[in-house]
């Protein structure tokens, strides 16, 4: 933590992190997913809240960022919109590319190892968060 700050990790370590990280540097990342259950069971992760403040950190766990968070949504996989998707700043040109991006994250090694296998459909529940760079560290 950062003066009492929860930290926000885009993705895992690596060159997904660094590419997150430096399109939220950008400005070109206002947008992030990701999947209801990572905040279940009680005891994990709170879901973010509109006006609160997190610390983002690159590969090495660095802070290099604060952003707040300006809305949160969850809706299912289904339903996420181009505009959001656009917001991710990751170059999604369409719904299909955001869902095909998302769904391998999902399923890497990576993400199997800390939360393990999820069957992602239609009716999956993204939490869906915009949020603005407030400071550049």
């Amino acid at each position: 933590m950062v003066d009492g700050l929860p930290v926000c990790h885009f993705g895992f370590p690596g060159p997904l992190r660094d590419k997150l990280v430096a399109a939220v540097l950008r400005g070109e990342k206002t947008a992030t997913a990701s999947l209801r259950l990572e905040y279940e069971p009680e005891g994990q992760d709170e879901l973010p809240v509109p006006g609160s403040r997190s610390v983002v950190v690159d590969s090495d766990e660095r802070p290099v960022a604060v952003v707040e968070t300006s809305e949160v949504r969850i809706v299912r996989a289904g339903d996420v919109d181009e505009q959001f998707a656009i917001d991710e700043g990751e170059g999604f040109e369409s719904i299909a590319d955001w869902r095909a991006a998302h769904e391998r994250f999902w399923g890497s090694d990576d993400y199997l190892r800390a939360v393990g296998l999820v069957d992602v459909d239609d009716d999956t529940l993204v939490v869906c968060q915009r949020f603005r760079l407030v400071e550049r560290l």
